[in-house]
């Protein structure tokens, strides 16, 4: 069997135009409030940090990738070579799918090691905003592949944990009210 290659800048690539156009967008906006209210040196140091952040996060993005041969699955986020997971510790490949009004559905390939930990795939995963075609095709064969190097006896389907049932977008929300409640109870706290 071939190795397989899945590459970020190729389901990412794309909409790098997009992405420059919303970050100069919005370095146009840290200027002009800067500008406006908060004055030379403040607005330098608003406008450096968002580069700060976003340049190298935007960067791993594009450089993230996943690679399925013969020695097993390696993953970089982009970041050095990446690691590699032998077949032998890899106990289950599934795909999951979170689903949000706002965004559509997203899935994302993902293998579970013999540690109890999980693993998504870089560049094998299919979004409403960064559709790939191929997803299933593609997951079928990481899926040909796992079942030709490891035992039947080795293939363990992990029990559903809490964080397979909880969406990202009901954690944010959760968090979201302990910050608000957090926030009022400090305020509260200050007046007295």
């Amino acid at each position: 069997m071939n190795e397989l290659i899945f590459r970020g800048k190729d389901l990412y690539g794309h909409a790098k135009y997009t992405r420059l156009a919303l970050l100069g967008a919005l370095l146009v906006i840290q200027v002009a409030f800067g500008a406006y209210r908060l004055g030379a040196v403040a607005t330098c140091w608003m406008v450096g940090a968002t580069i700060v952040i976003v340049a190298p996060l935007a960067l791993m993005v594009q450089r993230s990738w996943s690679r399925v041969g013969a020695d097993g699955v390696t993953i970089c986020w982009g970041l050095g070579r990446g690691r590699t997971h032998a077949w032998q510790d890899i106990r289950w490949v599934d795909v999951r799918e979170t689903k949000n009004r706002q965004y559509g559905n997203s899935r994302a390939a993902r293998i579970f090691l013999a540690g109890g930990r999980r693993r998504s795939l870089p560049g094998l995963q299919d979004s409403s905003t960064y559709p790939r075609p191929d997803f299933d095709v593609d997951v079928q064969r990481v899926l040909n592949w796992w079942e030709l190097s490891t035992h039947q006896d080795t293939r363990i389907r992990p029990a559903r944990s809490l964080r397979d049932r909880v969406s990202p977008t009901v954690v944010g929300v959760l968090a979201g009210i302990v910050i608000v409640v957090v926030s009022f109870v400090v305020i509260a706290a200050q007046q007295h």
